[in-house]
């Protein structure tokens, strides 16, 4: 009997180097999507904020009288609407006609935002170490607005 137990003991070959735990494969397997989840989960909420601040911005520009306060006070609009977004790089654009628009005519005006967030916290292989996103807003223009 001890023989027996002391034979199967020596010859058990589950400690080779060569095999590896499924463990192992499974919990890797996780943790990456789970990682994966997180990018994608924080590149959506950064996007949607983006744009959020863009139509705030563009509307911001459209209720404005002239386009000598329309831009700056659409561009602090937008940086605060950027609030739960960190931007390593950031430019906020305001364009369009319909400032310049004469009583009666439609126009419209818009707002660009680029933003560079950083995604080098998550060590995925394989991802972008900082991700680039660039929104834009259009807002129309009252055409009888005061001036």
């Amino acid at each position: 009997m001890i023989r027996r137990l002391t034979h199967r003991i020596l010859r058990d070959e589950r400690g080779d180097i060569d095999e590896v735990p499924a463990w192992t494969v499974t919990a890797l397997g996780t943790l990456t999507l789970i990682l994966f989840v997180v990018f994608v989960g924080r590149a959506a909420y950064a996007s949607n904020t983006i744009q959020a601040a863009a139509n705030a911005a563009a509307r911001d520009a459209s209720i404005s009288r002239t386009a000598e306060i329309a831009v700056p006070n659409a561009q602090a609009v937008a940086y605060a609407s950027l609030g739960g977004v960190t931007c390593i790089d950031s430019d906020v654009q305001i364009g369009g006609n319909g400032l310049s628009t004469g009583l009666g005519q439609t126009g419209t005006v818009t707002a660009t935002i680029t933003c560079t967030i950083n995604m080098s916290d998550l060590v995925i292989p394989g991802a972008p170490g900082s991700l680039t996103i660039t929104k834009t807003a259009t807002s129309p223009v009252d055409p009888y607005r005061a001036r």
